[in-house]
């Protein structure tokens, strides 16, 4: 079966016209503009299904029934038109083509012309369900698709899908050129940190109807989320950095003062199950090319993980490793929670204090001793003595990397605010949504794309992806782009209607 163009295009035109009559006919004249937009919507979305499949049959009957020479000599005949299904945003797409063969040799020469991939979705298609997947739950993402589009989309199809053109991340980044100096601000920042993600088993239990205390369903595999980005020197002085964290709302010109901080330049974040070393010796990939002589600092910020300290050290010889500023913080609180109670009110004027004589380099000889002292008093209850006595030991083991004053007086940063956010962004919010058991190759590949979004490089990499399936499936060029614009999903591909051009009337205020 083959379609005739002629009929498509009478069709076409009929139901524009039926478009015209359904915005402008008397029914029009008492719908609500809900209706109207719905109904458009539909309606178009049939109106494009026909169109493209006018591009398909029109593309076929242009093909030449000559034979076909093979690179290696060989002569194809033509056979007969082979249907192909195309799985497209308007949905299914049956079209026929011609089809060349001999002693068991066959070749459609027109999915090679259109770039089709080895199964039937369309790049558009895949694109937008891969999206809407780096942002939420499968499930969720095939309901979408369906009840906008009217598309089925199973959630084992959307997984394939991930995992297939999830395939060219690395090399994608690989071949990418690193940002150029003038984009680039002094301090190169790097930062790594761990987030757990539930795995499946892989040799699951046999089902309970209870669990027991302590038992869970499944285990965690820590995920290594990394970045690297550049931001400009901000020197500023202790008594500052404790008037944004405490004061800020009785204090407007401080809370200006903090949202003027420098911003993070082309910020790269990326995370991997495959543990610490090659999470770091990717970061070391993407570093590498950024270094120069228009970087003056280089700055590592970790949390207190001695396995990330000790490998970021010996991976990163020259940056110096600063303790994120939030950590010793958080532990202070912990100490203020215990020994005051947490609805003391001289709490907060407590941490506050205490983070001063942090940042102000009097962690050593002022707050270590006291803790330790704290914890020998004889009305303290083992549970504040162990609370004491973990933070002075954090604190003590932690000291290298903690010379506040200095940092602060060169304007580095340290606090690692990107990297946390990446952790509950990046991992916690998408791979930790309830009920979620994860492989480590399903996770391992939604990061990746993932990643792609998060670093702003999704319409750059599925252009380099569908290039390089390309020359993967097929021995000829890339098709050329005439109008490239209309390939990405951005503002500017969508056109402003001057609306003085069509009223006449004056619009309703």
């Amino acid at each position: 079966m083959t379609f005739n163009s002629e009929n498509i295009i009478r069709e076409i035109r009929a139901e524009f016209e039926m478009l015209l009559d359904f915005v402008t006919g008397a029914k029009a004249q008492t719908a609500t503009a809900d209706r109207i937009e719905r109904g458009l919507f539909r309606r178009l979305l049939d109106l494009g299904a026909k169109l493209l499949l006018l591009f398909f049959v029109v593309r076929a009957q242009n093909c030449s029934r000559e034979p076909l020479q093979m690179e290696e000599g060989q002569e194809l005949p033509y056979h007969d038109e082979r249907k192909r299904t195309y799985f497209s945003i308007f949905g299914r797409i049956p079209f026929w083509r011609p089809y060349f063969y001999k002693s068991g040799v066959g070749e459609a020469p027109l999915d090679a012309e259109l770039s089709l991939g080895s199964d039937r979705y369309s790049d558009f298609l895949r694109e937008m369900s891969e999206y809407l997947a780096v942002y939420v739950a499968y499930g969720k993402d095939t309901d979408l698709l369906e009840r906008f589009f009217d598309l089925k989309l199973s959630t084992r199809v959307l997984q394939q899908v991930i995992d297939a053109d999830a395939a060219d991340v690395e090399p994608f980044y690989a071949q990418k050129p690193p940002p150029s100096p003038a984009e680039e601000a002094e301090i190169l920042v790097i930062q790594a940190d761990g987030k757990g993600v539930p795995m499946v088993l892989e040799t699951p239990a046999e089902p309970k109807v209870r669990l027991g205390k302590g038992e869970k369903r499944g285990r965690k595999k820590e995920a290594i989320v990394t970045t690297v980005y550049t931001v400009a020197c901000a020197p500023r002085t202790p008594e500052e950095v404790v008037a944004g964290l405490f004061y800020q709302d009785q204090n407007s010109d401080t809370q200006e003062e903090t949202s003027e901080h420098p911003k993070p330049q082309n910020k790269h974040v990326w995370a991997t199950l495959d543990g610490k070393d090659a999470a770091l010796d990717r970061l070391a990939k993407q570093v590498a090319p950024r270094q120069g002589s228009h970087i003056q600092h280089k700055v590592a910020l970790c949390d207190g993980c001695e396995a990330l300290q000790s490998r970021i050290e010996a991976r990163f010889p020259d940056f110096n490793l600063v303790l994120d500023f939030i950590h010793p913080n958080e532990y202070l609180w912990e100490v203020a929670n215990s020994v005051l109670g947490e609805t003391n009110e001289q709490r907060t004027k407590w941490v506050a204090r205490k983070t001063l004589q942090m940042l102000s380099g009097q962690t050593e000889q002022i707050i270590i001793p006291e803790f330790r002292q704290l914890a020998q008093d004889i009305n303290c209850s083992s549970t504040q003595r162990e609370k004491l006595t973990k933070t002075a030991n954090y604190f003590e083991r932690n000291l290298p990397y903690m010379d506040y004053p200095t940092y602060l007086a060169k304007g580095w940063p340290i606090a690692s605010g990107v990297i946390e956010g990446a952790c509950r962004h990046f991992v916690k919010d998408r791979f930790e949504l309830s009920g979620m058991r994860w492989t480590q190759g399903g996770a391992e590949n939604l990061m990746r794309l993932r990643a792609v979004a998060e670093n702003g490089d999704w319409d750059a990499y599925h252009d380099f992806r569908r290039c390089q399936r390309h020359s993967r499936l097929y021995d000829i060029p890339f098709p050329g782009q005439d109008a490239p614009e209309v390939l990405a999903l951005t503002p500017t591909s969508f056109v402003t209607i001057p609306t003085q051009d069509y009223c006449e009337l004056p619009l309703a205020a």
